[in-house]
C-alpha cells in the first residue's frame, strides 16, 4: 500500500468512526466518566466503545449491548480484531516476539534439563507438552509473556504480568477516566518480569536481591549492616547497591529500548540478547578516540564488561517435583496436578565470571542454573551447572584492574586465593565442592576439564591460556 493510499484510508476511517458516533452511543448513557482521558491519537474512542470492545452501542438494555463484548481489547487472544485494526504490523510482530514465545528460554531449559530442545518450530511456549523440563516451565516460568490474560483493572509493578498491548501501553487505571492508551512506556510496565531471572529491573534502580532479612557477604554468613535492606511485596528481600548511572541521570527503559527490539520478531531469533537493537555507540561513538585506556589489548571486551560495577548471581538452587501436588499452570490457567518446590539460596552482588560469546567477544557471565533437580520419572537427581552471558544494567565507573587481573572470580573459578608463578596457576578455592567437582561458586576449572557449560551453544568460560595472560598482565596498563 503506498503512503497516500494509506493516508486516504486513515481520513475514510475517522471520517466513519465521526459518522457511527454521531448515530448515537448507548454505552456513553452509563459511562459518561469513560470518554475523558483519551489520548489525542485515540480521542476517536470517546464516542466508538464498540470498535475496540465490541457490543452494541446501539441497545436499549445492558445486556444487549453487553453481548459480545470484551473488557480488555488488547488481549493477544482479541488483539488482531481490536487494536489490529490500525496496527496491524505491531500485533503481528508481538505475537511472533519473544515476550510472547518466550523461544529462548524453552531452549535453554528443555536442553539443560532433559539434553535436548526438540523441534525448534515447537520451542515456545505455546508449545509446551508435560515432561519435566516443560512442567517446569508452565508451573514457574510461563507466568513472564504476553499471552498471559488480564482479568482485573489495576497495576501491580511488582506482579503484573502478561495483558497483551496492555502490559506496556496502560499506564495506569483512574477512577474517573478511561485509562489512557499510551506509547509512553513506564518502567514500572517492565519491572513485573525484569525483576526476576537476570534482575534487570532491580539492578537498574540499585536493588539487589539477598538470601534474607540480614543482609551478609554471601559468603561465610557474616552480618553486613552498612546496606540498608528492603522487602518487595512479593516477599523478596533486596539490598541497596550502586544504581546504573543511566537510571540517576534519568533515562528511562524505553529510551534506550524502542520499538526494534521490544515488539519486533528481530527475525529467527532464539535470545533475547539476539533480538536488542540498543548499542552503546548509538550514543557514545566518539568514546574510542577520547578515552586512550580503549586499548588494542581490550577490544575484544563489551563495553559492561568493565563498566558494570556489580553483577546479581544466585549459586544454589534446589527443585524438586512433587507428583501429588497441584500447583498454577501459567499455559492452561488453572491449577493442575503436579507442583515443583523451589529453595534458592547463596546470592551474591559482585563483579562477575568473564567468558566468551560465540563471535569471540569477552563479557560478563553468571550462573544461568546451579541447581540440583530431582524428579520421580529419573533414577537419581540432576546436577546443573550452566553459564550465561549478561548484560547487567549497573553501569558506572570502570572496574579497577585487579578485579580482573589478579580475581579468580573474573576467571571463572570461584572465590579463593590465586597466583601466577613460574608460569602455572596456583589456585585454592574459598569454597566447598559440588557433586561435580567443582566449587560451589565456580563456572570451570583451570584446565577446563570440569563445568565449562554454557547456556547456549558457541559460549565457554576462558581456557587455560587466557587465564594465564590475564593474570600475567601488568597491572601498570590496561583500562583505569
Amino acid at each position: 500500500m503506498t503512503c497516500r493510499s494509506l493516508i486516504f484510508l486513515c481520513f475514510l476511517t475517522v471520517a466513519l468512526l465521526s459518522w457511527q458516533g454521531a448515530k448515537g452511543n448507548t454505552c456513553n448513557d452509563c459511562h459518561v466518566a469513560e470518554r475523558s482521558g483519551f489520548t489525542p491519537a485515540h480521542s476517536f474512542g470517546a464516542d466508538n466503545c464498540t470498535l475496540c470492545h465490541g457490543g452494541d452501542a446501539q441497545s436499549a438494555t445492558q445486556d444487549e449491548s453487553h453481548a459480545g463484548m470484551t473488557g480488555f481489547p488488547g488481549l493477544l487472544d482479541n488483539a488482531a480484531t481490536t487494536c489490529g485494526s490500525c496496527h496491524v504490523e505491531q500485533v503481528s510482530s508481538v505475537q511472533h516476539s519473544l515476550m510472547n514465545t518466550g523461544r529462548g528460554m524453552v531452549d535453554v531449559t528443555r536442553r539443560l534439563v532433559e539434553g535436548d530442545a526438540g523441534d525448534a518450530a515447537h520451542a515456545n511456549l505455546q508449545s509446551l507438552g508435560h515432561g519435566p523440563a516443560d512442567s517446569m516451565l508452565r508451573k514457574l516460568c510461563a507466568s513472564c509473556h504476553l499471552g498471559q490474560a488480564k482479568t482485573s483493572h489495576d497495576l501491580n509493578p511488582v506482579s503484573d504480568r502478561g495483558g497483551g498491548c496492555l502490559a506496556c501501553h496502560i499506564n495506569s487505571y483512574p477512577d474517573d477516566a478511561h485509562p489512557a492508551l499510551t506509547r509512553e512506556v513506564s518502567d514500572a510496565r517492565c519491572f513485573g518480569c525484569h525483576s526476576r531471572s537476570a534482575r534487570i529491573s532491580l539492578s537498574y534502580a540499585g536493588l539487589a536481591e539477598t538470601n534474607g532479612p540480614v543482609a551478609s557477604d554471601g559468603h561465610s554468613g557474616t552480618p553486613r549492616p552498612t546496606r540498608s535492606r528492603l522487602r518487595l511485596p512479593d516477599g523478596r528481600y533486596v539490598e541497596r547497591m550502586p544504581a546504573d548511572v543511566h537510571f540517576t541521570a534519568g533515562l528511562t527503559c524505553t529510551a534506550c529500548h524502542k520499538g526494534a527490539d521490544l515488539m519486533a520478531a528481530a527475525g529467527d531469533a532464539v535470545h533475547q540478547r539476539d533480538a536488542v537493537d540498543a548499542r552503546c555507540d548509538d550514543c557514545h561513538s566518539q568514546m574510542s578516540a577520547i578515552v586512550p585506556a580503549h586499548d588494542a589489548a581490550h577490544e575484544r571486551l563489551d563495553c559492561a564488561t568493565c563498566h558494570s560495577q556489580w553483577v546479581p548471581q544466585c549459586f544454589g538452587c534446589h527443585m524438586e517435583y512433587d507428583a501429588d501436588g497441584r500447583q498454577w499452570d501459567h499455559i492452561e490457567q488453572r491449577e493442575t496436578a503436579g507442583r515443583w518446590h523451589e529453595q534458592r539460596s547463596d546470592f551474591h552482588n559482585e563483579p562477575g565470571a568473564l567468558g566468551v560469546t560465540e563471535d569471540g567477544r569477552i563479557e560478563l557471565f553468571i550462573p544461568g542454573m546451579i541447581m540440583t533437580l530431582v524428579h520421580p520419572d529419573w533414577d537419581e537427581e540432576k546436577f546443573v551447572r550452566a553459564f550465561a552471558p549478561i548484560s547487567p544494567h549497573t553501569i558506572g565507573a570502570a572496574r579497577s584492574c585487579e578485579s580482573c587481573h589478579r580475581s579468580s572470580v573474573a576467571l571463572g573459578l570461584g572465590r579463593g586465593q590465586i597466583a601466577l608463578r613460574d608460569g602455572e596457576i596456583q589456585f585454592t578455592p574459598s569454597r566447598s565442592l559440588s557433586q561435580d567437582g567443582l566449587p560451589a561458586d565456580a563456572w570451570t576449572s583451570i584446565d577446563g576439564n570440569l563445568g565449562g557449560t554454557a547456556a547456549r551453544d558457541g559460549h565457554r568460560p576462558l581456557n587455560e591460556d587466557e587465564m594465564k595472560a590475564v593474570l600475567a598482565a601488568p597491572l601498570d596498563s590496561g583500562i583505569q
